[in-house]
C-alpha cells in the first residue's frame, strides 16, 4: 500500500476506534468494534501493542518440544507472524477468538503461510476446550483487558494446562496503589485516567490482572514497562509481560 493508502486507512481506523460499540452481547460488541478495522488491524496494531514478539519469541524458543498452543484472544493469529519460522516445531496451535472479522484474517494467513499446524476457532475463551483436553501453552495478548468474565478466562487457562504447562500473557494494566513489594507503582493521574480513557472502546484495563495471575501460577518471568501511544507523541501506556507455570498443586482438569 502507498503512504496515501495507509494514512487513508488508520483514518478511516481511528473512525471506528471513536464509534459508539453497539451490541447486546459480548460477540456482538466485538464485532462492532472489529468489522470495519479488521482488513488495517494488524499494520494499525503493530504500532500501539507492544511486547507481543518478545513473549511469543520467549516461548517459542523455550516451549518448542512438539507441544500444543493455544492462543485465547487470537484474533488475526498476528501474533505469530514473528515466529512463522518456528510454528512447525508444534503439534498443534489453536487461535480462539469470538470476533468472525478477526478470525477471516486469521484463517486467510494460515492459508497463505501454509500453517498446516495450525487452526483458527470461533470460541468463547471462557469455556474453549481443544480436542486434545489438555495443552501445554496458553497465551492472552492484549485480549484479558477486553474479557468481560476475564477471571475465567484465566480459570478456563488454568484447567486446561497441563501440570508444568506454561501461560504468557502481554496486555495494559495500571498497577494497585500499593503493589507487593518490587513491583511497579504508577501515579494517581497514570492509575485512574488510562482506565477511563481504554474503557470507551470496551477495554479495561485492571490492577488486579496481574495480581490473580501471580496468585494462580508459579511466576517465571514478569517485566512491567510504559510503551508509546500509537499517534500520541510523547504519552506512554503501561503494560505487562507475564509467563508463568502452573502449579502442581493445580495439575487437576476437573
Amino acid at each position: 500500500m502507498s503512504a496515501l493508502s495507509n494514512f487513508i486507512a488508520d483514518i478511516k481506523t481511528i473512525y471506528h476506534l471513536a464509534k459508539p460499540i453497539q451490541g447486546n452481547t459480548h460477540q456482538e460488541r466485538l464485532e462492532s468494534f472489529y468489522s470495519h478495522q479488521s482488513t488495517n488491524y494488524d499494520r494499525f496494531r503493530r504500532r500501539l501493542l507492544k511486547g507481543r514478539e518478545e513473549l511469543y519469541s520467549f516461548i517459542a524458543d523455550k516451549q518448542g518440544n512438539g507441544g500444543i498452543w493455544v492462543d485465547l484472544g487470537g484474533g488475526t493469529g498476528g501474533n505469530f507472524e514473528s515466529i512463522s519460522d518456528r510454528l512447525s516445531q508444534f503439534a498443534k496451535i489453536y487461535i480462539v477468538d469470538l470476533s468472525s472479522s478477526l478470525l477471516k484474517i486469521a484463517q486467510q494467513r494460515i492459508a497463505d503461510s501454509q500453517w498446516t499446524n495450525v487452526v483458527a476457532v470461533e470460541g468463547d475463551v471462557t469455556t474453549f476446550i481443544p480436542p486434545e483436553n489438555s495443552v501445554d501453552i496458553v497465551t492472552f495478548s492484549y485480549s484479558l483487558t477486553m474479557i468481560p468474565d476475564w477471571f475465567k478466562a484465566i480459570e478456563q487457562a488454568k484447567k486446561i494446562l497441563k501440570p508444568g504447562g506454561i501461560i504468557g500473557v502481554v496486555d495494559f494494566y495500571v498497577s494497585r496503589k500499593h503493589p507487593p513489594e518490587g513491583w511497579q507503582r504508577h501515579s494517581f493521574f497514570t492509575r485512574h485516567f488510562w482506565p477511563i480513557w481504554f474503557a470507551t472502546d470496551n477495554v479495561f484495563l485492571s490492577s488486579e490482572h496481574l495480581a490473580y495471575l501471580d496468585h494462580n501460577f508459579e511466576t517465571v518471568y514478569l517485566t512491567e514497562q510504559m510503551g508509546n501511544l500509537a499517534f500520541v507523541p510523547g504519552v506512554k501506556v503501561p503494560y505487562y509481560r507475564f509467563i508463568g507455570r502452573k502449579k502442581s498443586d493445580n495439575s487437576t482438569h476437573n
